[in-house]
């Protein structure tokens, strides 16, 4: 916001709406609300508040987690499984959430998601999953995997590991419904508020998505996070945002 040649009313409206409207906001969405020039006024201003989505020095999950992944994109010809991430169409997204046990008012012990974490990776080794792992998870949390290979005992080291194999007559949201279920959320969401995005900027957009997810239950206190995690922030020029290469 500093030096910026928008009012700073603008900028706390656009975070108020980014922050609690429940489907999200698009660009041309907000150039209506606000009445501004153009979508890229809009545009630049929700990836500059993207960037206040992340806090650097946020605890890790913990506890019992679900991880999987899955591809964000149009269709890969010819290709199927975690190898379509050489089209240029698709993305890999690794993601974990954590599985919080608590009591019906039946008294039944049932499952919810808890936090979220969600990262654009080039491929499914255990390379890249081990890394996300051990950036993004406590040491010695039990984590639950389909056992692809990519979850070596490299990978998992730190972790205790809960393998349930999916069977070709098996169906994976059963095995790992949170995870599963927030996968599907985050696609319609993509595809419903911003009709699909480019894939050098759909880390952005797991960072909102991830945000938002996470305060999912409190809504004006993501708006006030969301303006105190921006501040610390250095400001994003319009050029870095056009030009950023794919990670």
């Amino acid at each position: 916001m500093h030096r910026s040649h928008i009012p700073i009313e603008d900028w706390f409206w656009t975070a108020y709406l980014m922050a609690t409207h429940t489907p999200g906001i698009s660009a041309t969405q907000l150039k209506r609300q606000l009445s501004f020039v153009s979508d890229t006024t809009a545009w630049h201003m929700l990836h500059r508040l993207r960037t206040g989505m992340v806090n650097e020095n946020r605890t890790k999950l913990s506890g019992l987690i679900e991880a999987d992944e899955t591809f964000i994109g149009g269709p890969a010809k010819g290709k199927k499984g975690r190898g379509v991430t050489d089209s240029n169409h698709k993305s890999l997204v690794v993601g974990a959430v954590e599985v919080v046990k608590y009591k019906s008012k039946s008294g039944e012990m049932k499952e919810r998601a808890g936090r979220l974490r969600l990262q654009l990776i080039p491929d499914a080794t255990e390379v890249s999953l081990g890394t996300f792992l051990m950036d993004n998870l406590e040491s010695k949390s039990r984590v639950r995997t389909d056992g692809w290979t990519g979850y070596s005992d490299i990978a998992m080291i730190d972790f205790i590991h809960h393998v349930r194999v999916v069977g070709p007559s098996q169906l994976a949201h059963k095995k790992f419904p949170h995870i599963h279920r927030v996968f599907g959320n985050l696609k319609t969401w993509i595809n419903g508020t911003y009709h699909g995005v480019e894939p050098k900027h759909l880390q952005s957009y797991l960072n909102e998505f991830v945000f938002r997810f996470n305060r999912r239950e409190h809504p004006m206190a993501a708006f006030q996070t969301l303006l105190g995690i921006s501040m610390q922030k250095k400001p994003v020029s319009l050029d870095s945002l056009q030009n950023r290469s794919q990670q």
